[in-house]
């Protein structure tokens, strides 16, 4: 598999991750209340849509061009200094 499509996979499943831990609290307060009981489908699918986005986010962001503009910016992922090379 393509490492660009690894790290864009990896940010999807951190998102998840990321909603997995807050979804018990979430859980507690939709179950005191009638009328977020009847919103939980759609933040259940929110959270879905928003780790799918950081997917795609995360994939764009990997792409050469984008690539360029963050080691111009300073944010690159790509260093100068020979001991922090990949072995």
């Amino acid at each position: 598999m393509n490492p660009k499509n690894k790290r864009s996979i990896r940010t999807a499943l951190q998102t998840l991750a990321a909603v997995a831990a807050v979804l018990p609290a979430l859980a507690a307060v939709v179950a005191d209340s009638d009328a977020l009981a009847a919103a939980a489908p759609w933040a259940v699918a929110a959270a879905v849509t928003a780790a799918g986005v950081a997917g795609v986010v995360a994939r764009v962001m990997a792409s050469p061009a984008f690539e360029a503009i963050l080691d111009r910016l300073g944010l690159g992922l790509t260093d100068d200094t020979p001991g922090d090379a990949p072995q």
